[in-house]
């Protein structure tokens, strides 16, 4: 078995990203670093005084340390990653697009007053189980290990137990339409031969690529080399020297070619004629 530090390198980058996010976010919540209504949707306060931040920082906060919440970072541990490691293989931009698009259709959802919530953090979690149920819809999973059901009856399996539980159901409504309308635009319309428009656009890419985290098959934009670099530049040796790569034969063969009289610097500050006292 591997190690917790292991599992978590193994971890993919977008699932890894989102699901630390929502860890740290209750943790601080839990040692009492801010105030939850700070971050909550509010489109008065974000239209009325900019508070813009609410339109993201809502989506990050799962509720306090519980047992839905445990089953939340638990669902984006396993179909988060079960899609990023499949579906979504060497498609990380694509993986970033489809949390964008469900949050923006929260967002437009949220304006209607029934539908609003402070938090959407819940229905984004939940469109992540929808999307993963049509992508393997004949996967086997197991209810508590008393019912097996295929994969695609997943998300009205988990509506049945919420609704038995006694838990709200709008939230996973919501994340159900968001799951929906993101899997019709991007596989249900083209298979039936409507064209295919709903691309990942192209600032995706460029934030993946900037990132330089995960991979993006024939992706438009090329990514970042320097992406993690804190420090660029040429290094020098004590002496003065500047290093040179390895693979760079042909500077080597220049700095050979030099003249003796810069080759024997040494790396001193101070260069000229030297004079005794005695002024000779």
């Amino acid at each position: 078995m591997s190690t917790p530090l292991e599992y978590y390198n193994s971890l993919p980058p977008v699932s890894k990203f989102y699901g630390m996010a929502c860890l740290m976010t209750t943790s601080a919540l839990y040692l009492q670093l801010y105030n939850p209504w700070i971050i909550a949707l509010d489109y008065t306060l974000v239209i009325k005084k900019f508070q813009v931040w609410r339109l993201v920082t809502n989506f990050f906060f799962l509720g306090p340390f519980s047992v839905p919440f445990a089953f939340d970072l638990i669902i984006i541990a396993r179909y988060g990653v079960s899609l990023e490691k499949g579906t979504f293989d060497k498609r990380t931009a694509d993986f970033v697009w489809m949390f964008i698009f469900g949050a923006l259709s929260l967002l437009v959802m949220a304006i209607i007053p029934i539908l609003s919530s402070p938090f959407m953090g819940g229905s984004l979690v939940f469109m992540i189980v929808y999307v993963w149920s049509r992508e393997y819809p004949n996967a086997r999973i197991n209810i508590y290990g008393l019912v097996s059901l295929k994969g695609f009856y997943l998300p009205w399996a988990m509506l049945t137990l919420d609704l038995l539980f006694g838990v709200p159901l709008m939230e996973d409504i919501l994340g159900m339409v968001a799951g929906h309308l993101y899997y019709f635009l991007t596989v249900l319309y083209p298979l039936s031969g409507g064209k295919y428009i709903f691309k990942t656009p192209i600032w995706v890419h460029k934030i993946v690529a900037y990132w330089g985290k995960g991979s993006q098959m024939n992706s438009p934009v090329d990514r970042d080399p320097f992406a993690g670099v804190a420090f660029r530049g040429r290094s020098y040796r004590l002496n003065g020297t500047p290093t040179r790569p390895a693979h760079h034969g042909h500077q080597d063969q220049d700095h050979n070619q030099r003249p003796n009289h810069q080759a024997n610097d040494n790396g001193g500050v101070f260069r000229g004629r030297s004079y005794r006292l005695s002024g000779n």
